[in-house]
């Protein structure tokens, strides 16, 4: 199996889209990150975990799943790379590999030598543009191919049907 844990304000720092949007609004930016690994998830097969630090979201630590991403804030006094640091230990096994996305530097060292295997940003922003084309390539050969539907359904019920299909509530 494998796991990509990924520094989410690293990595909103370092996309452009989602540096432009954190400027307007930080939360908004978060839930984009979200939705775009939970892409990346269902395309890749990877278990994937954001960790965020704590400091921009006050109070204890939170764990939730958001589209099947686990999204972990940081414990007050806790950094992101030191929780980042410790999942790398805790899941790394003989049969997971873990990648860790993040272009801090010292970071990178660290979690190298845990045994993990590290992506920058600009890695996972090329990868993800790609599964992005990907999907959308495969999204519409499977239109082109596939009969119109016996039954009219309105663009509203679609996207009620496309949620459950991704594992949204």
């Amino acid at each position: 199996m494998d796991i990509l844990i990924v520094d989410g304000y690293n990595i909103i720092g370092a996309w452009p889209e989602l540096r432009d949007l954190k400027n307007k609004d930080l939360a908004s930016a978060r839930d984009r990150l979200v939705e775009k690994m939970a892409e990346y998830q269902a395309y890749s097969g990877y278990r994937v975990i954001i960790v965020f630090d704590a400091h921009f979201v006050k109070g204890t630590e939170k764990k939730y799943k958001n589209y099947k991403v686990e999204v972990i804030f940081t414990r007050n006094n806790e950094t992101a790379d030191e929780r980042i640091e410790r999942l790398a230990i805790d899941l790394n096994n003989r049969k997971t590999q873990v990648h860790v996305a993040t272009s801090d530097f010292t970071e990178q060292w660290a979690i190298f030598g845990q045994g993990a295997l590290r992506k920058s940003a600009r890695e996972l922003l090329n990868e993800m543009e790609s599964v992005e084309k990907r999907i959308e390539k495969k999204v519409k050969n499977i239109q082109e191919k596939r009969p119109s539907s016996k039954i009219p359904l309105s663009d509203e019920m679609a996207e009620i049907f496309e949620k459950w299909r991704r594992g949204e509530r």
